[in-house]
Protein backbone atom coordinates (compact mmCIF):
# COMPACT_ATOMS: atom_id res chain seq x y z
CA UNK A 1 0.00 0.00 0.00
CA UNK A 2 1.33 3.45 -0.78
CA UNK A 3 1.32 5.97 1.44
CA UNK A 4 -1.55 8.49 1.45
CA UNK A 5 -2.30 12.00 3.29
CA UNK A 6 -4.82 14.06 3.81
CA UNK A 7 -4.41 17.45 3.26
CA UNK A 8 -6.91 20.04 5.17
CA UNK A 9 -7.20 23.65 4.08
CA UNK A 10 -9.71 26.04 5.22
CA UNK A 11 -9.42 29.75 4.68
CA UNK A 12 -11.83 31.63 6.25
CA UNK A 13 -15.01 31.82 5.14
CA UNK A 14 -18.86 32.56 5.99
CA UNK A 15 -19.09 28.52 7.75
CA UNK A 16 -15.66 28.80 9.84
CA UNK A 17 -14.26 31.95 10.03
CA UNK A 18 -10.12 30.52 11.30
CA UNK A 19 -8.39 28.92 9.08
CA UNK A 20 -6.30 25.35 8.72
CA UNK A 21 -3.34 24.20 6.71
CA UNK A 22 -2.64 20.58 8.09
CA UNK A 23 -1.36 17.51 6.31
CA UNK A 24 -1.68 13.99 8.35
CA UNK A 25 -0.46 10.81 7.80
CA UNK A 26 -3.33 7.96 6.50
CA UNK A 27 -3.49 5.24 8.19
CA UNK A 28 -6.93 3.85 6.79
CA UNK A 29 -9.07 4.21 3.70
CA UNK A 30 -11.47 7.52 4.66
CA UNK A 31 -14.87 6.76 4.93
CA UNK A 32 -17.91 8.63 4.86
CA UNK A 33 -19.09 10.05 8.51
CA UNK A 34 -22.37 11.53 9.09
CA UNK A 35 -22.50 11.91 13.23
CA UNK A 36 -19.76 12.43 15.70
CA UNK A 37 -19.43 12.55 19.66
CA UNK A 38 -18.21 16.23 20.71
CA UNK A 39 -17.03 16.46 24.28
CA UNK A 40 -16.20 20.04 24.46
CA UNK A 41 -16.73 21.10 28.43
CA UNK A 42 -19.52 18.00 28.59
CA UNK A 43 -18.14 14.68 30.28
CA UNK A 44 -20.06 12.47 28.39
CA UNK A 45 -20.32 14.16 25.23
CA UNK A 46 -23.03 14.96 22.84
CA UNK A 47 -23.86 14.06 19.18
CA UNK A 48 -23.63 16.26 16.45
CA UNK A 49 -24.52 15.82 13.45
CA UNK A 50 -21.79 16.23 10.73
CA UNK A 51 -21.41 17.41 7.32
CA UNK A 52 -18.53 18.75 4.56
CA UNK A 53 -19.75 22.28 3.65
CA UNK A 54 -18.09 23.76 0.15
CA UNK A 55 -17.85 26.79 -1.51
CA UNK A 56 -19.93 26.09 -4.37
CA UNK A 57 -23.13 28.81 -4.29
CA UNK A 58 -21.43 30.69 -1.81
CA UNK A 59 -21.82 27.65 0.86
CA UNK A 60 -23.37 24.35 0.51
CA UNK A 61 -23.26 20.94 2.17
CA UNK A 62 -21.34 17.77 0.86
CA UNK A 63 -19.50 15.02 2.32
CA UNK A 64 -17.29 14.21 5.12
CA UNK A 65 -15.21 12.16 5.94
CA UNK A 66 -13.44 10.18 8.54
CA UNK A 67 -9.50 9.05 8.22
CA UNK A 68 -7.18 7.72 10.44
CA UNK A 69 -4.16 9.09 10.89
CA UNK A 70 -0.86 9.05 12.71
CA UNK A 71 -0.66 11.22 15.88
CA UNK A 72 2.35 12.13 17.58
CA UNK A 73 0.88 12.16 20.88
CA UNK A 74 -1.00 9.01 21.17
CA UNK A 75 0.02 6.89 18.24
CA UNK A 76 -3.09 7.44 16.20
CA UNK A 77 -6.53 9.72 16.18
CA UNK A 78 -9.13 10.40 13.63
CA UNK A 79 -9.16 13.54 11.67
CA UNK A 80 -12.80 14.68 10.41
CA UNK A 81 -12.80 16.67 7.56
CA UNK A 82 -14.74 17.94 5.01
CA UNK A 83 -15.49 20.39 2.16
CA UNK A 84 -12.89 23.70 1.37
CA UNK A 85 -15.22 25.77 3.83
CA UNK A 86 -14.42 23.01 6.52
CA UNK A 87 -17.19 21.32 8.67
CA UNK A 88 -20.38 22.32 9.92
CA UNK A 89 -22.06 20.62 12.99
CA UNK A 90 -25.59 20.70 14.58
CA UNK A 91 -27.13 18.68 17.32
CA UNK A 92 -28.18 15.34 16.26
CA UNK A 93 -31.85 16.43 17.88
CA UNK A 94 -32.30 19.13 15.33
CA UNK A 95 -34.47 18.88 12.70
CA UNK A 96 -33.65 21.99 11.21
CA UNK A 97 -32.33 22.30 7.83
CA UNK A 98 -28.95 22.85 7.41
CA UNK A 99 -28.61 27.06 7.33
CA UNK A 100 -25.39 29.25 7.35
CA UNK A 101 -27.56 31.64 10.03
CA UNK A 102 -29.35 28.86 12.32
CA UNK A 103 -27.48 29.63 15.59
CA UNK A 104 -27.45 26.04 16.95
CA UNK A 105 -25.65 25.22 14.19
CA UNK A 106 -21.80 25.87 13.76
CA UNK A 107 -18.50 25.74 11.47
CA UNK A 108 -14.94 23.83 12.32
CA UNK A 109 -12.11 23.25 9.99
CA UNK A 110 -11.96 19.50 10.98
CA UNK A 111 -11.50 17.54 13.75
CA UNK A 112 -9.70 15.85 15.52
CA UNK A 113 -11.32 12.71 17.62
CA UNK A 114 -9.46 10.29 19.53
CA UNK A 115 -11.96 7.62 20.12
CA UNK A 116 -13.37 5.53 16.97
CA UNK A 117 -16.29 4.88 19.13
CA UNK A 118 -16.55 8.69 18.89
CA UNK A 119 -17.84 8.33 15.03
CA UNK A 120 -20.42 7.13 13.14
CA UNK A 121 -20.09 6.25 9.84
CA UNK A 122 -22.50 7.42 6.90
CA UNK A 123 -24.92 4.81 5.15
Amino acid sequence: MSTAFTYVQVEPNDNCPMMATQVYKNLSQPVRVAVVRIYDGLPSGRLCEVIGWSSENDGSPCEAFAVQVEDSSAGSAFVIYGGDWGLRLRPAESTAGWDLNDIDQWGETHLVLADVDDIHIAE
